[in-house]
């Protein structure tokens, strides 16, 4: 008869876990850890997402148990499996005859009510721990959000930066270097000569016979989920963990702020950090992550502008987007503040398009579960937003492609971010751009079918006229902000019959996108005036 029965989820892999907290060798704790279909279906997750999390599962649970913990490890394929945590739960209370369970909390508010209600359902006693591995608990951020009429992040992390001292001065009050954001010395494009060569290749870590095995059992049992495991090496262990943060803070931090925004072909790392997976499992923790980097800088190793852009992302922007999701759940996934209703382009599955920026980031990220976030917001964001395409696709989408995705990151980077489809809670203005940017952030551009400086016309971006369309039929909803004065001052400035050039422009090609799920066929010789300034593009 086990006293007690502590769940670990499989992105809890932290020894520091609240659950483990008096946990005791023997039978009188027992650990339950399980895989489930549920988790890997109710989006249809990449194989290389569900790899990662299983073996990193497994190597976890085998680390308990060499530290004499006893662990009721659930497989994906053991008799009986019910396929889901909730059934897992209701049948491990039964094994182990427990009235108690104690559990961290989810970092997945669809998952944590599913388990609460098992827990009554069973009528044990369910003890729900804080998950003190984030710098601001879920009650901290309600505090601090209660009675601002806006919550952003800029705000937040300055607070965070206070109470954590991470890159303060010694008054304990003000930012080091007399300066609270760097941002605006961190948006260069990548150049291989001003950067010194090109990038070096992140430290990978070859499959043992333990992610072997779990490679083989989700490719014969998910084989029709995108994702190519061949090519596998993340981090699944914390030695690993640890072993991939190093190699970032020697080898690729000095340059991260420079070049944090860039994008170039055959470069999907460029110098950012690729640790986002191993920090949502639990292997790496946050505070330990910031003061690693923060070290660099004191010792000289790294510029205060790229310590500080990599410890934002950290402190201030993942504390930030977990706290705006326990705030707003369960409504907030359901936002659709722009009305959008498109079906999510077929491409997105596929990676069929003649975008080269799309096709690129498109492709890396059904090949390997990874594009860092610039791709991720301007790039297959952006395009989401401009074609309005429906939020809870273009959500579903993000959580079952991306090795590093759980809900409380990718649905309010999804709602917020790159679709505005909360209104503007977490952002001042929506994140739409046209060709402009991504021709100034990328060499995408150069041998692309389509001309980043022509708005209409064969040949002409997508981007350019989408752009303009998403402004004219959002302007009821967004005329009246600050931020977009400057775009609707040059729209009004146009003549009708360009604005009208444009609408048919974007209508012409959303057509094509209906029929083929992909530009494909798309930007047939029209007798529409063509205009290639392209400066009015953002």
């Amino acid at each position: 008869m086990a006293r007690t029965l502590r769940l670990v989820l499989g992105d809890q892999l932290s020894r520091g876990l609240t659950a483990l907290d008096g946990a005791q060798p023997g039978e009188a704790d027992v650990i339950l850890m399980a895989e489930v279909a549920e988790e890997a279906t109710h989006v249809p997750s990449s194989r290389v997402r569900i790899a990662l999390f299983l073996s990193a599962m497994r190597h976890f649970a085998d680390d308990l148990v060499a530290g004499g913990l006893t662990v009721d490890y659930v497989a994906l394929d053991d008799a009986g499996n019910t396929g889901s945590l909730a059934g897992e739960l209701t049948r491990a209370i039964a094994r182990h005859g427990t009235r108690r369970v104690v559990m961290t909390e989810a970092g997945d508010w669809r998952v944590e009510q599913a388990l609460i209600r098992a827990a009554a359902a069973a009528g044990v006693d369910l003890d729900i721990r804080p998950d003190t591995r984030f710098l601001c608990s879920r009650n901290d951020f309600r505090d601090w959000a209660r009675g601002r009429r806006q919550q952003r992040m800029e705000h937040f992390y300055r607070m965070m930066r206070r109470r954590t001292g991470l890159l303060m001065a010694d008054d304990g009050d003000s930012p080091a270097g007399a300066r609270w954001n760097f941002d605006a010395e961190n948006r260069k494009p990548f150049d291989a000569k001003a950067a010194g060569g090109r990038p070096p290749v992140p430290a990978g870590f070859p499959p043992d016979e333990v992610t072997r095995a779990v490679i083989r059992l989700v490719d014969a049992r998910f084989g029709a989920h995108v994702g190519d495991t061949a090519g596998f090496d993340w981090p699944v262990t914390r030695a690993q963990a640890l072993a991939a943060l190093e190699d970032f803070i020697t080898r690729r931090l000095e340059r991260f702020g420079d070049y944090q925004d860039a994008m170039a072909a055959g470069e999907e790392v460029l110098f950012h950090a690729r640790i986002s997976p191993a920090l949502n499992l639990g292997l790496l923790e946050p505070l330990e992550v910031c003061r690693r980097a923060e070290a660099a800088w004191a010792e000289g190793r790294a510029p205060l502008a790229a310590v500080e852009g990599f410890i934002r992302q950290i402190l201030g922007w993942r504390e930030y987007v977990r706290g705006i999701y326990w705030l707003e759940m369960p409504g907030y996934a359901a936002t659709n503040a722009l009305d959008a209703t498109r079906p999510l382009p077929w491409m997105y599955w596929s990676g069929e398009t003649d975008m080269a920026c799309m096709a690129a980031a498109l492709g890396q990220t059904l090949r390997t579960g990874y594009a860092h976030h610039i791709q991720r917001l301007m790039v297959t964001g952006n395009f989401a937003l401009l074609t309005g395409t429906r939020p809870e696709e273009v959500a579903a989408w993000y959580l079952a492609v991306y090795a590093d995705a759980v809900e409380w990151v990718e649905l309010p980077n999804v709602q917020g971010m790159a679709l505005h489809a909360d209104g503007g809670r977490m952002a001042s203005k929506p994140y739409a751009a046209g060709a402009g940017y991504i021709s100034r952030m990328s060499d995408h551009c150069r041998g692309c079918r389509y001309d980043p400086k022509r708005p209409t016309g064969d040949g002409a971006c997508p981007f350019n006229a989408l752009y303009w369309d998403f402004l004219i039929r959002n302007r009821r909803r967004l005329d009246g902000n600050p931020r977009l004065a400057l775009a609707y001052r040059s729209l009004d400035r146009m003549a009708p019959a360009r604005v009208a050039a444009l609408e048919r422009q974007a209508a012409d090609f959303l057509a094509h996108l209906d029929r083929h799920g992909s530009d494909r066929g798309f930007g047939r010789p029209t007798d529409a005036p063509t205009d290639a300034t392209g400066d009015l593009f953002a």
